[in-house]
């Protein structure tokens, strides 16, 4: 399909699959970025205690202990010795995290995600530039700094900055402040840099892609001879560098999405109107038939 042609992104797949078809798991993003949060808010809120703590720290049902693993890494680097009941809990974050994928986090957990996705639709919308584009090695500096700080002054550091737990505590005390921060982090996205803080900056994206490297669950493009070229899926794709390597790689290369920056959203599944795209295992080679030749994706989606 030529780019005079071209459909806006996704109205293909909506005429085909739907609009339900088209926005699956977007809506069950949504849902499920929801859950998450309703837990944590059903004590403060309503008094229904399954759940204590927040996802720095918290107790289900006054048994499973799960820890932020990134928060446990700054404590211990603080100079404070954890709990056993911590230690379990960061093990079994780890083991779940590193079985799905460490950046399911950003897409399917994380409350600020739903806010950077705002911002990126308007920036779309409003035909912005894609503005600065900071190395994607700049979110593990930002990383290891924050280890560094937190054992310089003996604090979790992020922890004080943290816009999730900041709106966590604006959802539970009054949003006050929490409204400065989330509204920074949708101008930043907005105005400053296309995708920029889940891409770039935010540390906690930069840990949970290191931990899901050989994560399991992934996304295939299978049937990636049935391409027409219509770059949707570069379109909705967070980072969509991950996309080419599978997509257009040469005969034989695998098909499966094997970097650890794909955040497992399943937007490429949702708007491929010839189902390129579906959820996988990280050992499955099936492809449809021979990969065509490899293209670059247009600038215009280039991270």
């Amino acid at each position: 399909m030529s780019a005079k042609t071209r459909l806006p992104v996704g109205q293909e797949a909506i005429r085909i699959k739907g609009w339900f078809g088209a926005h699956r798991y977007l809506i069950l993003r949504r849902l499920s970025q929801s859950f998450f949060l309703g837990l944590f808010l059903l004590g403060p809120w309503f008094g229904i205690w399954w759940v204590v703590g927040t996802l720095a720290g918290s107790r289900t049902f006054e048994v499973l202990p799960l820890t932020d693993p990134l928060v446990l890494l700054q404590s211990i680097a603080a100079g404070h010795l954890p709990e056993l009941t911590a230690l379990v809990g960061a093990i079994i974050v780890l083991a779940v995290y590193a079985l799905i994928g460490g950046r399911v986090y950003c897409s399917w957990v994380c409350p600020i995600n739903p806010v950077t996705d705002a911002a990126h639709w308007l920036h779309e919308r409003l035909g912005l530039q894609k503005g600065w584009q900071p190395k994607r090695s700049a979110r593990l500096w930002v990383l290891g700094t924050v280890v560094v700080v937190s054992a310089l002054n003996g604090t979790i550091a992020w922890e004080l900055v943290n816009p999730v737990t900041i709106l966590h505590r604006g959802l539970v005390f009054g949003m006050g402040f929490a409204w400065v921060v989330v509204a920074a982090v949708f101008l930043f996205d907005l105005l400053v840099s296309r995708r920029g803080w889940c891409s770039h900056i935010c540390p906690v994206g930069a840990f949970y892609g290191l931990v899901g490297t050989k994560s399991v669950v992934r996304v295939s493009a299978a049937n990636r001879v049935s391409c027409d070229d219509c770059m949707d899926c570069y379109a909705v794709c967070p980072e969509n560098h991950v996309i080419s390597p599978a997509l257009k790689g040469k005969p034989g290369d695998t098909p499966v999405i094997l970097s650890p920056d794909c955040t497992n959203c399943g937007r490429c599944i949702d708007v491929c109107a010839v189902d390129v795209f579906a959820f996988t295992h990280r050992f499955d080679p099936r492809v449809s038939e021979t990969a065509k030749p490899a293209v670059d994706a247009p600038s215009e989606y280039a991270a």
